[in-house]
Formats: structure tokens, sequence, C-alpha cells
């Protein structure tokens, strides 16, 4: 089999408070819906289009979402599609395809968070390590890898 990529890139709203779990090993994971909007002109009407997407976070990502994302936060997302199956109360079997967010920046305004400034998180290891080997975050993380914020469209 050749190569393949699967990357999702998405600016959006965040569209309800995110919702953090944890698994029976203690995991975080954090559950919360995007919407992306298109608009465009037809016959002289504009038209718009919104799209819904379902997000998932894992571990430190998660806990850093659940904690500083609100609903109608705006949002630069990087991840991959995920499809999962499983089998419902009444035996039928249910398909979700989800995003798995990988990457994540704090867009918009000062005053729409109570953080100043655009922040991103990581889910990788690219963190660095104190001397006890312990993960540390940047006292004042920047985008890396993601589009600053004049670079967004909206």
């Amino acid at each position: 089999m050749g190569n393949s990529v699967n990357e999702v890139t998405l600016v959006g709203r965040v569209g309800k408070d995110p919702e953090v779990r944890y698994t029976q090993s203690g995991k975080a994971v954090c559950s919360f819906t995007m919407a992306t909007s298109q608009s465009w002109t037809k016959d002289g009407q504009k038209q718009e289009r919104t799209e819904w997407h379902r997000l998932t976070a894992w571990e430190k990502t998660a806990e850093i979402i659940g904690e500083h994302v609100h609903k109608g936060k705006q949002l630069y997302v990087r991840g991959s599609l995920q499809t999962r199956e499983w089998t419902d109360k009444e035996g039928v079997v249910r398909y979700t395809t989800e995003i798995v967010v990988q990457h994540f920046v704090f867009l918009g305004k000062k005053d729409d968070d109570e953080r100043s400034g655009t922040a991103s998180r990581d889910s990788g290891d690219g963190g660095r390590r104190d001397d006890s080997g312990g993960r540390r975050e940047d006292p004042a993380p920047r985008a890396a890898g993601g589009p600053a914020e004049e670079d967004i469209p909206f």
C-alpha cells in the first residue's frame, strides 16, 4: 500500500461546552462539537451553510480544552479522522466519525477568553521536561505549526 495522509484542519466555533470524562485507566477524554461555515452568493442572494464536526481530545490536551474552551470560542484545530463502531442497547451496530485533536490554537479577540493572546497546545511530546523528567508547559506558549491569527481569513 502506498503513502497516505489523514489530516484535518478546521477553524470554527465551539458548539457547546466541552465534556471531560476519564477512562477506567484514568486517561482524560474530552468531547465537543465545532461549527464551520461557508458563504457564497447565488442569484444575488447570500447563501450560507454550516457544517458540524464532532471532536475528541485525549490526556493533557483534553484537560486543557475542558478547562479553557467554552461554547462560542473560536479555535484552529488540526487532527485526524477516526471512525468508531459500537453496538447500542438495542443491539444495533452504530458508527460515528470524529476528529481526534492533535493540536489546537485559541483564536479570536482577547476579550473572547479570560486568557490574553494566542495559545497553543499540542498533544505530542513536544513540551520541555524539567529535571525530574516530568512535562513542563512553557509559561507563554506560542502557536507552533499553526497559522498566525492574522492569517486566518475570518
